[in-house]
């Protein structure tokens, strides 16, 4: 009877964990651990923050006008993000990692990892992270798609462009918060956005 008992347990903890896998693979997360948060066919699990008028156009969200963002709802602190981006010439965008206030996001109050090759000051244009650190290699993003991967790991960021490492600085200014796509000006792109949480 006890042996009935011990096996009926162990096939009950058994279904409780294939339904928790399969829980976490309906909400988008794979065996290595990588999450969907934009995958070019809806923005849900994004609010939206501002006036840009962005839409979805294959398998990319796209803006042209206005301000503003697309914010997670989750708080993020260690990580690693993956991102596609296309963007025009004159386009100021950027993603804000650990932000501060999710209703006001701005570049004081969490860390931009830039995307604006045609910057008046030119020390934090596409690659850097503004205020903190200047690109270590000029890559010009305009009228191409591009791959952002940003690692955020305790103090330390990283930031990779096209495969070019352009930052690795240490700050403990921000620990955590939601991340921001941002719509700035000329047109802007964004597809197969992905996070893992470390």
């Amino acid at each position: 009877m006890k042996r009935a008992t011990i096996v009926l347990l162990g096939l009950g903890l058994l279904s409780i964990g294939v339904a928790g896998l399969h829980a976490e693979r309906a909400a988008g997360q794979d065996d290595d651990g990588w999450m969907t948060l934009f995958d070019g066919s809806t923005l849900e699990g994004w609010n939206v923050l501002g006036d840009a008028n962005w839409e979805l156009a294959d398998g990319a969200v796209r803006a042209d006008s206005g301000t503003g963002f697309l914010v997670t709802p989750k708080s993020y602190g260690d990580f690693v993000l993956t991102l596609e981006f296309w963007v025009d010439e004159p386009a100021n965008s950027g993603i804000f990692i650990r932000c501060q206030d999710a209703q006001s996001v701005r570049d004081n109050n969490s860390y931009e990892v830039n995307i604006y090759d045609t910057r008046a000051d030119q020390t934090y244009r596409t690659g850097g992270i503004v205020h903190f650190a200047a690109p270590s290699a000029i890559i010009n993003a305009g009228g191409q798609w591009n791959t952002y991967e940003i690692r955020a790991e305790g103090t330390r960021l990283t930031v990779t462009l096209n495969g070019t490492q352009t930052v690795d600085m240490e700050d403990s200014m921000y620990s955590d918060g939601p991340i921001a796509l941002q719509y700035g000006l000329g047109v802007v792109k964004f597809r197969n956005v992905r996070i893992r949480e470390l």
